[in-house]
Formats: C-alpha cells, sequence, structure tokens
C-alpha cells in the first residue's frame, strides 16, 4: 500500500505538470477531439507528439469508374483544400467533416461532380470489431479446449479457465436460464456471444491506447446489428399464440373491430422493443466516452482562459487535479456500466425472446376431494 500510494502521487503530479507543455499552444479544438474519437475514421490517430500526430494508417479498398483501388490511407494529404477536404490518389478525397454530403467519407470527383465509390475499406471502427472479435475468440476457445480435455469430475480449473468457466456459469444460470428455462440451451449461445462480445468491446473501449480505445459499441451500426438479429429470432421463433396475441389480444372487441386500436399498438410494440435494446447501448457507451474525454478537455481550455500567464497556471493546475480526479472516477464507473450495459442487453434478449414463446392456454385440472 505504500507504494502505491506513493505511485499514485507521482501520477497525480506528472498529470498536474504535463498540461504546462501545452499552455503556450493554441486552444484546444474540444468539438474535434470528442468527434474525432467517436466518429468512425479511415486512420487511427493515438496521440500528437510535438507538431507530429502519431497515426495508423489503415488500407483503403474502393471500387470507382476506373476500377477497383487498393492503398494506404497514408495516400491522401494531411493538407486541405480550398473546400476543407484532403486528395488522394484516383481523383478521390475524403470529404470535410462539415460537408453537408458525406463528411468524412471518400468521393470521387468526376466531371466536376462527386460520386460515392462502393466502399469497403478497413476504417478504424472495423479494426477494432477484428481486434475484439479474436479476443473473444481466445476467450472462449481456451476455456472450450480445456472442457474437452477433463471429465466432468475433474477438479475446477485455475487461472483465467477458472475466470472463464466462473464468468459463463453466472450469466447463464442467473439470466439466461431464469428466464427461459428449458429452452435455455437453444438460446444461449446467442445470449451469450452477445453478453461477452459487448462486454468485451466495452472495457477495450476504455483502454486509452491500441488496440483499445475504439468506440465501438458507441456506434450505431454494432447496436443495430445486435438489436436486429435478437429482433429476427424473436419474431421468426414466435408461437402462434404470441402472434394471436397481437392481432387479436384477448380485449373487448370494439377495441379490435372496426378500429384495430389494440393490434396496432401490439405491432408498434413489436419494433420498439429492439429500438429500446439498440439506442440504450448506444447512447449510455457515447455519453460515457464523450464525459470522460471533455473532463480531459477542461484541463487545456483552463489553461488558455486568459490572456495572463499566471491566471492561466493557477485555473489551469487546480483544475487538473479536479479533471484527473473526476476522470478517474469516470474510468471505474465505466468499467461498472460495461458489465452492467451487456448484462441489461442480454438480460432484456432474453426476456423479449421468452414472451414470443406463448403457450396455449390449458384447461386447469379438476380438482378430486
Amino acid at each position: 500500500m505504500k507504494h502505491l500510494k506513493q505511485f499514485l502521487l507521482m501520477a497525480m503530479l506528472l498529470f498536474t505538470l504535463a498540461p504546462l507543455q501545452v499552455s503556450a499552444k493554441e486552444n484546444i479544438d474540444v468539438k474535434e477531439i470528442l468527434w474525432g474519437h467517436i466518429k468512425d475514421s479511415y486512420e487511427w490517430h493515438i496521440t500528437k507528439v510535438g507538431d507530429h500526430p502519431v497515426v495508423i494508417h489503415l488500407p483503403i479498398i474502393v471500387n470507382t469508374t476506373s476500377g477497383w483501388h487498393v492503398f494506404c490511407s497514408s495516400e491522401f494529404s494531411e493538407e486541405k483544400d480550398a473546400n476543407g477536404d484532403r486528395p488522394g490518389p484516383f481523383n478521390l478525397v475524403i470529404k470535410n467533416a462539415d460537408a453537408q454530403t458525406n463528411p468524412n467519407k471518400i468521393v470521387e470527383k468526376v466531371g466536376g461532380q462527386e460520386v460515392r465509390p462502393l466502399d469497403i475499406s478497413i476504417t478504424k471502427t472495423v479494426c477494432v470489431l477484428f481486434i475484439d472479435a479474436i479476443i473473444l475468440l481466445l476467450c472462449v476457445l481456451i476455456p472450450a479446449r480445456w472442457c474437452r480435455k477433463h471429465k466432468v469430475d475433474d477438479p475446477a480449473p485455475k487461472g483465467f479457465v477458472g475466470l472463464m468457466h466462473m464468468f459463463i456459469m453466472s450469466v447463464y444460470t442467473d439470466v439466461i436460464e431464469a428466464t427461459l428455462g428449458k429452452e435455455a440451451p437453444k438460446y444461449a449461445p446467442w445470449l451469450l456471444t452477445c453478453f461477452f462480445f459487448i462486454f468485451v468491446a466495452n472495457i477495450m473501449g476504455i483502454v486509452p491506447f491500441p488496440p483499445g480505445g475504439g468506440n465501438l459499441t458507441g456506434n450505431i451500426a454494432c447496436t443495430v446489428f445486435f438489436g436486429v438479429t435478437t429482433f429476427l429470432i424473436t419474431n421468426f421463433t414466435g408461437t402462434k399464440e404470441y402472434w394471436k396475441d397481437i392481432f387479436w389480444p384477448e380485449v373487448p372487441t370494439w377495441l379490435k373491430v372496426p378500429v384495430p386500436l389494440m393490434p396496432f399498438i401490439e405491432l408498434f410494440g413489436i419494433f420498439t422493443k429492439p429500438l429500446a435494446l439498440i439506442i440504450r447501448l448506444f447512447a449510455n457507451m457515447m455519453a460515457g466516452h464523450a464525459i470522460a474525454l471533455s473532463f480531459a478537455a477542461i484541463i487545456f481550455i483552463m489553461f488558455n482562459i486568459s490572456e495572463n500567464a499566471i491566471a492561466n497556471y493557477v485555473a489551469g493546475t487546480g483544475m487538473t487535479i479536479v479533471s484527473v480526479a473526476m476522470s478517474a472516477f469516470m474510468m471505474l464507473l465505466e468499467v461498472l456500466v460495461s458489465y452492467i450495459q451487456a448484462l441489461v442487453f442480454t438480460m432484456l434478449s432474453a426476456v423479449f425472446i421468452s414472451l414470443a414463446h406463448v403457450k396455449s392456454h390449458e384447461a386447469e385440472p379438476e380438482v378430486v376431494k
């Protein structure tokens, strides 16, 4: 504990003194920092050393009017043209982030017009998706390999395998089996995949350096995929009683005929359930990243709040201590939120699937006296 306290004290001092290196620079563009982290991009910006950005350039794969082209994103110029676009090879440009059409997207200039090519480039989000998928496979295949080599009555595993066994059985027993009952083994593969992929993606998004740092679950495309897949599983496996309760629910007839009020409400509810899954996960994870980055950006704002160097130093140093403490608190809170959001998504998906498996109402057995 003594060494831990000394380490935390040194870290706090470094965080306090570090902003002094940038106090003489221009004001920080907080909007660019926030959207640069949340939005997708064709390159992975890590940090900036002096005036030189540290960037991981990703492969560009496009099909233009002149055919297929594969090259590195470093081929696009860092200098922007008069329109704020970044020109590249083959008459391609990356549009300005403030453009009304195709912002931050690759377009081809043909005859004075902009044409959107078929773009299957490996963007930052796709790269993070591959990394998270590999981590998820390792988390699943390593325990599976242990299970294949051991019998059921063998001693329980230890270390990473034991942790994963405990984690998997906890989610399966307390969430999936408790909700679906006997049907749990049928839907457990999908629900466990949802939980662990979302949890891994959330945790990796908190890590501030590669291979972490990607805001995958804060991207609406990722959450839409999970929500739509749960929607399809729920409705394609629904029983006859489930569809009967939607189109002809047990309510007074005047609520169904001549105006189908209740069937319309029930049918509308089919689409609001996956929408709630999509928006909840997307909004919570995006907001968490935005708040953490905002706390960090406050430090640099306070060091440039006025033209008086002493006032900037006092305001910046004081706010640095507060900002670092709040950022550390937000990071710890994000770890908790990462688990809660993955658990909530899995639990609600299991509930929606369970509600679609309505059984026919059987007559109550007679009581023999």
